[in-house]
């Protein structure tokens, strides 16, 4: 009766997945909390890449390596201004059709015209040559494959297409092909037959978009979902406790952060920002809220960004004599109240936030109780995630909480080009630019040599843990559920791939 309550409050029916299979042929089915905005590549192509319908060029595997997938190989002209990237032999659409080079050049340039990763590269033509794809740059750009690992790029059928080049069906090459579309809830797929990667274990899979975490919780504990993703911290706890479940979590390259206008009077000064760092309770936060002390985000970059997480840095701690001597020194004295004053100014910024992520509200409430103990008054505004937009666009934000993946390219490259440019970015600096970390930034998109990245990227990431123009604050997990009738699940912390083609039932 409990979960029939909440469901019908969601204003789901369980009817979606009527029907009574035998063990082998049942659907496999799988709830996740995203909406299917459409079929175009740029909305909802995440949904039809993690669900193996269509492929890319490139993936990658759990730990971000590249590795290949519709091509089999790719290579690099000696001056980086030619890339070739070699078309798998046998690969198919799910009409029959061959995949050819010429076909995922055409996805490709439509991807580059649209408003995803590849069109911030500097690409000067896509081009097909016999099983090639060719892609001349208007420069070295030596991250070019890790963007071809978004969704944006899948490769879909000439078929895919109308007259105008608008998407009308998603004509794919993976396991799964497109059974029934309903958007914005649902998507049955059923097997294609003929991939190059082999019969997947299960025929039939169902994904079904679920909104409230606590819902899909119910689901999974009913045994109504096989599989769940992004499962809320409060939901976790109880999930392992029920013997019919297998519980995972992986740390994502997603990281909670304050983004700080550092041309404002109150982050003007680098002592100011590294004293707002030290009043930070980041431990705190992460067990109260997050239900996980380990997410407490001790630099920028979370571990499982290999090469760019430096496990030796000076972490970020929580310090509060040092801020307070730190703010004395930037000029900032209490006034009669207790609150930091400064020219006649108070202390009182304004802090932004939103609750797309439920988590980033209650983060800001207590970040407000944290910095009032060194004299900052903080108010809080709880607003849409496109004020934070407008408001750096406008220049009247002056602290924003946000939530910053670095994996919409496997390579955060992607994000610093975005985020630490001469004029900051949307989601990243506010009032602060240093000519160093530009420098480093070139030097990375025109190299793909580890032993000279290495020491460029350390570099960076030493650059923001000194001047701090944005606070790190935690980082994230991703939590997945699934029912232990089904094996061979694998959690990919950078939701490329859910690979479903190797999940198979245990009974």
């Amino acid at each position: 009766m409990r979960i029939a309550r909440v469901l019908a409050t969601a204003g789901l029916a369980f009817g979606l997945w009527a029907g009574i299979a035998s063990a082998q042929d049942r659907p496999l089915k799988v709830v996740g909390p995203w909406e299917i905005a459409g079929i175009d590549p740029a909305q909802s192509g995440y949904i039809f890449s993690r669900m193996q319908v269509a492929e890319t060029l490139v993936t990658a595997d759990p730990t971000g390596i590249l590795a290949p997938a519709l091509a089999e190989s790719w290579s690099a002209a000696d001056d980086g201004l030619t890339w070739r990237f070699r078309i798998r032999g046998g690969a198919a659409f799910h009409d029959g059709t061959p995949v050819t080079a010429e076909a995922a050049a055409a996805s490709l340039r439509r991807a580059r015209a649209g408003v995803g990763p590849l069109s911030q590269a500097p690409i000067a033509e896509i081009v097909h040559d016999g099983s090639d794809v060719v892609i001349r740059l208007e420069r070295p750009f030596a991250a070019l494959p890790a963007f071809l690992v978004n969704f944006s790029t899948i490769v879909l059928a000439p078929a895919s297409y109308d007259e105008a080049g608008r998407v009308t069906r998603i004509i794919g090459s993976g396991p799964y092909r497109v059974k029934a579309l309903t958007p914005p809830l649902k998507l049955e797929l059923e097997e294609a037959g003929g991939w190059w990667g082999g019969e997947p274990g299960i025929r039939e899979v169902e994904y079904l978009a679920v909104g409230q975490g606590e819902t899909r919780a119910l689901m999974a504990e009913s045994g109504e979902a096989d599989l769940a993703f992004s499962m809320l911290p409060v939901s976790v706890a109880r999930l392992k406790r029920d013997p019919d479940l297998d519980v995972r979590a992986a740390t994502i390259p997603r990281t909670r952060l304050l983004k700080l206008n550092a041309a404002s009077p109150f982050f003007d000064d680098v002592r100011e920002r590294r004293a707002l760092s030290l009043a930070v309770d980041r431990a705190g936060i992460a067990k109260a809220i997050l239900r996980n002390p380990e997410l407490a985000a001790t630099q920028l970059f979370p571990p499982g960004l290999a090469g760019w997480h430096v496990p030796d840095l000076a972490p970020l701690r929580r310090d509060l004599e040092e801020a307070r001597r730190l703010l004395a020194e930037a000029g900032w004295t209490p006034g009669s109240d207790g609150i930091l004053q400064q020219d006649g100014r108070r202390f009182s910024p304004t802090l932004v936030t939103y609750a797309n992520w439920p988590e980033l509200p209650p983060i800001a409430t207590a970040l407000q109780a944290q910095l009032k103990e060194v004299g900052i008054d903080l108010k809080v505004s709880v607003g849409n995630s496109s004020e934070i937009v407008s408001r750096h666009q406008d220049g009247t934000l002056e602290i924003g909480l946000i939530s910053r993946l670095y994996s919409v390219v496997p390579d955060p490259i992607g994000a610093l080009t975005q985020d630490y440019g001469p004029k900051g970015g949307d989601w990243g600096a506010m009032g602060w630019s240093d000519p160093e970390l530009l420098d480093i930034v070139g030097q990375l998109m025109a190299t793909s040599d580890p032993d000279r990245q290495q020491p460029l990227r350390r570099r960076a990431a030493e650059i923001l843990q000194d001047q701090l123009p944005g606070i790190p604050v935690t980082w994230s997990e991703l939590a997945i559920v699934a029912n232990k009738r089904i094996t061979g699940v694998e959690i990919d912390p950078l939701e490329v791939n859910y690979r479903l083609a190797s999940i198979r039932w245990a009974d």
